[in-house]
């Protein structure tokens, strides 16, 4: 069973990579079939296969030679990893079908917010619809905690944007609402936590290595995303060591 879960994994980190490829430019995730975006042949089966084509191709187009970005690698390989160890976690159950579905998101998310800066509406909003409507499966938090995770997620970040509008953008304000909608109340204060730590950190290294100035922009939909798959799959645990470490 897991070696089906990791397969399927890769099988939908292919269909996340044509999301990431098309959302950001308005195109439909659906048509055309997938091509190569240099000479624009459409790929065969045997093109499509997750994670082996690549690698079998070493990376470039098989009928142009065209680099393929390695990013197509990684997302594939790293959905199929999640998706194995969310179904270690939750077993084959609708919370291990929540979590993977919430999970998609943040990795679209994360990608194309790190390519182009941006987090699409149309990959947000429908995200929150289908949040809401999950709710009374009895799957993710209760609803209470639920639609308070996302008002505090939500608020929290248009506060900052309000105040320092340079420093943050209002895709960000959407995803921490749906966040704090899929961990809750009040995992959403440990997943926003975790995702200034990160990116504080990340952003100080850039600065020291000289790979980025004090004004530039850092996409901040990654650390949100890692903040919140953390809180979803170890955000109990945490919030359970972390007194007795304080008192201890």
């Amino acid at each position: 069973m897991g070696i089906l879960v990791l397969l399927l994994g890769f099988a939908v980190g292919s269909f996340l990579n044509v999301c990431i490829d098309r959302l950001p430019d308005g195109q439909s995730i659906l048509r055309p079939r997938s091509h190569c975006p240099a000479c624009k042949t459409v790929l065969a089966a045997r093109d499509l296969v997750p994670v082996l084509s690549y690698l079998f191709l070493r990376g470039r187009c098989r009928y142009c030679s065209a680099p393929i970005p390695l990013r197509v690698l990684l997302v594939e390989a790293g959905s199929g990893l999640l998706f194995l160890l969310l179904w270690s976690r939750y077993g084959t159950s609708l919370d291990f079908v929540f979590i993977a579905l919430v999970a998609c998101v943040l990795i679209v998310a994360l990608v194309i917010d790190f390519e182009h800066l941006l987090i699409p509406n149309r990959l947000i909003y429908p995200a929150i619809g289908a949040a809401l409507l999950a709710m009374p499966l009895a799957v993710g938090p209760g609803l209470s905690q639920a639609l308070w995770g996302g008002v505090i997620g939500l608020g929290l970040l248009l506060l900052i944007v309000l105040v320092y509008p340079r420093g943050m953008g209002l895709g960000d304000v959407k995803l921490a609402a749906l966040v704090g909608l899929v961990v809750g109340f009040p995992l959403v204060l440990l997943a926003l936590f975790l995702s200034f730590v990160l990116g504080g950190a990340v952003g100080a290294a850039a600065v020291l290595a000289r790979r980025a100035g004090m004004k530039d922009a850092l996409p901040f939909a990654p650390f949100l995303a890692m903040g919140g798959m953390v809180a979803l799959l170890y955000g109990e645990e945490i919030l359970r060591w972390y007194p007795g470490l304080t008192t201890s």
